[in-house]
This record gives structure tokens, sequence and C-alpha cells, in this order.
């Protein structure tokens, strides 16, 4: 099985690990894993050292490993790491970073 810390993002890609959302509803009612929408927001675990322009000149990305960010619903590449889901998006497919 592959180690997260191996996994060393390309270009502009970014590794995300998704955050779950509240399965239970405040009223009690639990949601089915396959009734639930892909969450959008993730923990950057490792980034890449940035994407080339047409002169060769590497732009580095904007987001830090550990920010906790939003991307684009349905961007990425799934892959699975220790046992667990994670993300390989494009910095273009991150929307936002939450703060705090």
């Amino acid at each position: 099985m592959t180690s997260i810390e191996k996994i060393k993002p390309l270009s502009d890609y970014l590794l995300i690990e998704p955050l779950e959302k509240e399965t239970v509803l405040p009223s009690g009612i639990v949601v089915p894993d396959t009734a639930k929408d892909k969450p959008s927001e993730g923990k950057v675990l490792a980034v890449g050292p940035g994407k080339k322009d047409e002169k060769g000149n590497v732009t580095p990305v904007q987001v830090t490993v550990g920010s906790v960010i939003m991307y684009k619903k349905w961007g990425g590449t799934e892959i699975k790491a220790e046992g667990k889901d994670l993300l390989l998006v494009k910095e273009e497919d991150v929307i936002a970073i939450i703060e705090g």
C-alpha cells in the first residue's frame, strides 16, 4: 500500500483529504453515504512545485500544506492511500482557502 508521505504531487497539483460533512441531521435522521453530496472542503496534505508558463518559469502554488480549502465539487482524481480516500486536484480547481 502506498504511504501518504510518499505521494509527491507534480506541477500545480494538490493532494487533499476531503473533510466529511455531518451525517446525522438535527432531527436525528442518519443520511446514508449514497445520498450525500461529495464534500467540497478538504485539508491539503501535499503540494506540487507549481505550474510552468510558456517561458519555462515556475509559478509557485498559492496554497500551503495544512490549509483547509474549498474546491470544485466534481474536480480531482480520486486515489486511495493508507485506507483513506484522497483527491489530487489542480490548483485552478481550488475556489477558496478557509481561514481560522
